[in-house]
C-alpha cells in the first residue's frame, strides 16, 4: 500500500513499499492528469526525464488507456553533447524506446546533442515557449540535480530556457552507477539542459525517485534549506508537485 507521508512546504510526498509500486502509482497519476487535461483543452504539452529511475513510470503510461496521445506534444529535458547518433545512452533514444514508439505522441521535439550546442539552444527555446507546459515528469540526481542542473551550475532565476552545462563529477559518476556507461571517462563532460525556471513553469510536476542511491539527495531535499547546493529543494516551492519515493529512497 502507498501511504502519503507528509507535505513539506508545498511539496506532497507519497512513500511506496517498493520501486514497482512507486512507478505504477506515479504513472497512473500522470495518466489521470493527462485524461483530465485532454478533456478540457485541445493539446497537452509535456516534458520527460530520461533515466533508469523513470522506467516503471513510463511503462505505466504505456499501459494506460483512454489517452489520446495524438494531442500530446512531448519534449525531453536534457541531452549529452557529442554522442554518436546510434549511442544507446542518448536520452532521446531512451524515451523513444520506453515511451514514444509505443504511444506515438502527436509531436515529439528531441534535443539534438550532435548539433552546434548554442544553435540547438536557440532552436529549442521557441518550441518550449510556444505555449505553456502542462506536465513535467522528472526525477532527481544523486547530487540533487533536476535535469542536468548540477549544484555548480544551478540557477533558480536562470534567464535562459535552455543552456550548455559542464557536468560535475557526482553527476557523471551516477551515470556509471546506473549502468549507462562503463567508466567515468566514457561519460560526456558536457550536456544541454532545460533550466530550472523552465521546469518549474510546468503546471503539474510528478517526481519519481526510487532506490537507495537517491537516499541522501531525498533527505537533503526534504530537510535542508532551499538552495542550489541541492537544486531539487526548489520543488518544495511548486504549487503542484508530488514526490514519489520508496522505502529505499526514504526509509521509515
Amino acid at each position: 500500500m502507498s501511504v502519503a507521508v507528509s507535505r513539506i512546504d508545498r511539496l506532497a510526498i507519497v512513500r511506496h513499499p517498493d520501486r514497482g509500486t512507486l512507478g505504477a502509482v506515479a504513472g497512473r497519476g500522470v495518466a489521470d492528469t493527462l485524461r483530465r487535461l485532454l478533456a478540457a483543452q485541445p493539446e497537452v504539452r509535456m516534458i520527460f526525464a530520461a533515466a533508469p529511475s523513470q522506467r516503471e513510470t513510463l511503462a505505466e503510461l504505456v499501459r494506460a488507456d483512454g489517452i489520446d496521445w495524438s494531442r500530446v506534444t512531448a519534449f525531453h529535458m536534457d541531452e549529452y553533447i557529442g554522442l554518436s547518433d546510434g549511442a544507446p545512452q542518448r536520452f532521446g533514444r531512451f524515451l523513444e524506446e520506453h515511451l514514444f514508439a509505443a504511444v506515438r505522441p502527436g509531436r515529439v521535439h528531441l534535443i539534438d546533442g550532435a548539433a552546434d550546442p548554442a544553435a540547438e539552444c536557440r532552436r529549442y527555446a521557441p518550441l518550449l515557449a510556444a505555449a505553456p507546459i502542462d506536465v513535467v515528469c522528472l526525477g532527481i540526481g544523486e547530487n540533487g540535480h533536476i535535469a542536468f542542473n548540477d549544484p555548480p551550475v544551478a540557477d533558480f532565476h536562470d534567464p535562459l530556457p535552455m543552456k550548455v552545462v559542464t557536468l560535475d563529477a557526482d553527476c557523471r559518476r551516477q551515470q556509471v552507477n546506473d549502468g549507462c556507461f562503463p567508466t567515468l571517462a566514457a561519460v560526456p563532460a558536457r550536456a544541454l539542459t532545460l533550466t530550472i525556471p523552465t521546469l518549474m513553469a510546468g503546471r503539474h510536476l510528478c517526481c519519481a525517485v526510487p532506490g537507495p542511491t537517491k537516499r541522501a539527495a531525498v533527505a537533503r531535499l526534504l530537510s535542508g534549506t532551499i538552495a542550489t547546493d541541492c537544486p531539487a529543494t526548489i520543488l518544495r516551492t511548486h504549487p503542484d508537485c508530488t514526490l514519489h519515493v520508496d522505502r529505499d529512497s526514504l526509509p521509515a
